[in-house]
């Protein structure tokens, strides 16, 4: 069974500096048991993103049923809590992330021999959610999500509406070493002003949907996956870009309607790591299944084909220069 918890992984020091132990957020015990091969697991570790984090999962749980040999760990860090703290430091071998690497992160890498391959494994409807109890909470432009969202806004529904009602919002959204939380802010708060910082900032999407469900007076944003496995729980918000309100969907995501809240979504591999065969094994397979299903199925756009076949390309690739080194 799989384990969704946000603690960061264990490392275990005696192995090298990118290889790490099982973590505290691992998917441990995916196949039943945890094979030694000369004396040691073969593992795959992951950090990052909680917005991938249930692709990542679920790509995760199908591998280990076929790998018994291999384990897989995933923390849910934060995408830039995951560059920070292990990947660019070398602990982890793959970063999950919910938007493009910095160049400050690539500098980070760097500076520690890592160099990050970006694959795209599927495309993302942030979705901005609010009650059901929020029976007049339809629609909103992007200008009043700027309101609500921009520190020393908008502080009570009346403020952004005259018919909404006289209450003070209670705000849920990712915390700041998030991918999803600076993607929102590109796309809806703008370089001019910044993100409010009185609200519940979380990692853990689930935590969101608990806040904002039987609060009428609640709004929160997180990945589209998080909605779509809660839709009776929460309610979510359709968004008008200057073209009338579209509705968060996967069908909306995929032609380009939702704007502009709709975003890639991304591993990122350590090259180094594809010494190890097990990462090689893992990552292709994962690439292989960003055209499925498999994504679908999660809440989330699959990549197309073709560029399921540039990433699989991209990945041979890296793996012949590792392998001739």
């Amino acid at each position: 069974m799989s384990k969704d918890t946000t603690g960061p992984p264990s490392f275990d020091l005696g192995r090298r500096h990118f290889l790490t132990g099982a973590g505290a957020a691992a998917i441990t015990g995916l196949s039943g048991c945890m094979r030694a091969m000369g004396g040691r697991a073969r593992e795959v570790n992951i950090a990052g993103s909680s917005t991938v984090f249930p692709i990542t999962e679920v790509v995760a749980s199908e591998f280990s049923s076929e790998r018994e040999d291999v384990t897989v760990s995933i923390s849910q860090t934060g995408t830039g809590g995951g560059f920070s703290n292990f990947f660019c430091p070398g602990m982890t071998d793959i970063n999950n992330a919910s938007r493009e690497i910095a160049d400050v992160e690539v500098d980070q890498c760097g500076e520690n021999g890592i160099e990050a391959i970006e694959f795209q494994v599927a495309t993302d409807a942030l979705t901005v959610v609010v009650s059901p109890e929020a029976e007049d909470i339809d629609c909103l432009t992007v200008d009043e999500l700027r309101q609500i969202w921009t520190d020393g806004g908008a502080e009570r529904w009346s403020d952004v509406r005259d018919d909404w009602p006289d209450e003070e919002f209670e705000f849920f959204g990712a915390d700041t070493t998030s991918g999803t939380f600076d993607y929102f802010v590109e796309a809806v708060i703008g370089e001019d002003d910044t993100h409010r910082t009185n609200y519940h900032a979380t990692e853990r999407d689930r935590t969101i949907v608990q806040g904002v469900q039987g609060n009428p007076y609640a709004i929160g944003y997180f990945g589209f996956a998080y909605y779509d496995e809660n839709p009776d729980q929460i309610k979510a918000v359709s968004i008008d870009d200057g073209d009338g309100c579209v509705e968060p969907s996967l069908e909306t995501a995929k032609n380009g309607e939702y704007t502009p809240l709709s975003r890639p979504l991304f591993i990122y591999v350590a090259k180094q790591a594809l010494e190890r065969p097990e990462v090689r094994d893992f990552v292709e397979f994962y690439l292989e299944r960003s055209a499925t299903d498999t994504v679908n199925e999660v809440g989330y756009v699959p990549v197309t084909e073709d560029v399921r076949d540039e990433n699989l390309e991209k990945l041979r690739a890296a793996i012949d220069e590792v392998v001739d080194e």
